[in-house]
């Protein structure tokens, strides 16, 4: 069973999906923050594959993507520091990023090295439903990778519907019509739209990303949704963090309360 499915089977709340650009700040810092994701109690860990055109993230994600970028990640890199994880890591990780990286390396030898490694699934925002649907699912399916789509306030009922029909693992649930990082905690008109997915009864359970920093909007978006997802936040606590793995942690743990 893929590592997403069994962990959502097994918790029944408050999952908590943790986000970071894979090469920042140091292009070697990708497994030892890995590792104390994990340590901190985080259900899910998604690496960021850095792009030079990050569209759907605000300014914080879009510099460390720069930062990794400089400090010379790309793919291969990547693949290779995530050798041997498996040794070690048990929570489930997604990879992250856009389309186009992907498709120069190549669609299926991208999805054969995350088999290889141990990557659960992937999150390509500007991937089509249907091209995704029509050409890349039995791919996807044979290397075991579950397709994370995004849905935000303006997705329509039938296309929500739409991607639940066609997902496994969870329906990534943005907040609101922006980039990351550029809002801050679950507002009423927020409520609105949780509600109103929500009453679709859907068959796959949802976390809210875009605007959850700490304990409280952590709490308060979990009433809403199975979980939810920490990027810029976690970002800027790698950023200025002294000592990576023990503030990784002691940030995850006020997280969990």
């Amino acid at each position: 069973m893929n590592r997403i499915v069994e962990t959502f089977n097994n918790k029944t709340g408050k999952v908590l999906n943790i986000y970071f650009t894979a090469g920042f700040p140091q292009l070697e810092s990708t497994r030892e923050i890995l590792s104390a994701i994990e340590a901190g109690g985080a259900d899910i860990a998604e690496i960021g594959m850095p792009y030079s055109d990050p569209v759907a993230d605000g300014e914080t994600i879009q510099a460390s993507n720069q930062v990794a970028l400089d400090n010379g990640m790309s793919l291969k890199v990547l693949f290779s520091q995530l050798e041997g994880m498996r040794d070690s890591i048990r929570i489930p990780v997604i990879l992250m990023g856009y389309l186009n990286p992907v498709y120069q390396y190549g669609i299926e030898e991208f999805c054969k090295r995350c088999k290889e490694v141990g990557v659960d699934g992937l999150i390509i925002p500007d991937l089509p439903i249907d091209e995704y649907y029509e050409e890349y699912k039995p791919v996807f399916d044979q290397y075991g990778l579950l397709n994370i789509f995004l849905i935000t306030p303006q997705t329509s009922e039938e296309r929500i519907k739409r991607i639940d029909e066609i997902s496994e693992g969870f329906i990534y649930m943005v907040s609101s019509a922006s980039v990351t990082g550029a809002t801050s905690g679950i507002s009423e008109g927020m409520e609105t739209y949780f509600n109103r997915v929500n009453a679709l009864n859907l068959k796959n359970p949802r976390l809210i990303g875009f605007g959850i920093k700490d304990n409280e909007s952590f709490n308060k978006a979990s009433e809403y949704a199975a979980g939810a997802i920490i990027g810029s936040q976690f970002i800027r606590v790698i950023e200025s963090a002294e000592h990576l793995k023990e503030d990784i942690v002691e940030y995850l743990e006020g997280v969990r309360g």
